[in-house]
């Protein structure tokens, strides 16, 4: 699976570059995400824009993930999403289990409002 890193302040942009995300990626694309958790910065952005199709294990291994960075109190969100794949999430009902964002700062701006709500939490513990 071919996928290129950004690193910036407060999360990874990773942008998987990948015509399809199919059912034998599931396990190399959870290795490769769930490792960011290790991390200083933890939080990740996934850019999906290059991906026109996905399975539906590939699909539910996304949402799977997600749910494991807010159990580390870290931030996933998808971002870019082509609309094939959006529609397919959506038939599916598990885009509304996924943080989605249609372009990248918006996924920035929500990882910044999740450190500051994580910080305040903390705060009040």
């Amino acid at each position: 699976m071919q996928v290129k890193t950004d690193t910036k302040e407060k999360f990874h942009a990773i942008t998987v570059d990948e015509p399809v995300l199919s059912a034998t990626m599931t396990d190399e694309l959870g290795d490769c995400l769930l490792a960011y958790l290790q991390n200083d910065v933890k939080n990740v952005v996934l850019i999906a824009k290059p991906i026109g199709k996905i399975d539906m294990p590939a699909a539910e291994k996304l949402v799977q993930i997600q749910q494991e960075f807010y159990e580390n109190n870290a931030s996933f969100v998808i971002c870019e999403l082509q609309k094939p794949v959006e529609d397919f999430l959506d038939e599916n009902e598990l885009l509304e289990m996924m943080n989605v964002t249609p372009t990248e700062s918006e996924a920035w701006d929500i990882v910044q409002m999740e450190e500051i709500e994580r910080e305040f939490l903390n705060d009040e513990e």
